[in-house]
């Protein structure tokens, strides 16, 4: 497997994320065995979050699909969860997967702010954009919080069902 501090140079070196290539030549990297047939199952169960299109400069260039870096540590958790002899259909039923949809929101939110913060600094001199930065603000503070929040949810939730399963077998 991958060790956390090599995950971590990962993430930081992909802020944007990465594509399938780059997520199947990673793992290759680390030997570990995973192929773009898994990776469709897996975004198709729900397991891994969708891609999202992202366009390339250029003429005639097209768009690429891009998934979030942290798609990286959800395959190596189901990878693991499969070798404690977990089937897909457990891990589908008794795990919430809904880190990726956390990070999707994230990200989202991180959007929304970046957009109005240009807007308010294009925006500066009127009279009104002191009030509205502060309410950004406030607003970026309540955003980084729900996160925490679903973030911690998710966490105690995986974590008791992982104690069931385990107390179960």
């Amino acid at each position: 497997m991958i060790d956390p501090a090599a995950l971590t140079r990962i993430e930081r070196s992909h802020p944007n994320g990465l594509t399938s290539a780059e997520i199947l030549d990673l793992l290759a990297q680390f030997r570990v065995p995973f192929s773009e047939a898994t990776l469709r199952k897996y975004v198709q169960l729900g397991l891994l979050p969708r891609s999202v299109r992202i366009g390339r400069k250029g003429k005639h260039r097209g768009s690429q699909g891009m998934y979030p870096v942290s798609v990286l540590r959800q395959i190596l958790r189901i990878k693991q969860m499969m070798a404690e002899s977990y089937t897909i259909e457990q891990i589908q039923r008794e795990f919430l997967f809904i880190r990726g949809d956390v990070e999707q929101l994230e990200r989202l939110l991180d959007g929304i702010f970046k957009k109005l913060s240009a807007v308010l600094k294009e925006r500066r001199r009127e009279s009104a954009t002191e009030l509205v930065a502060r309410e950004v603000g406030d607003a970026r503070s309540l955003s980084k919080d729900l996160v925490a929040r679903l973030t911690a949810i998710e966490t105690r939730l995986t974590s008791k069902a992982r104690m069931e399963t385990v107390a179960a077998s």
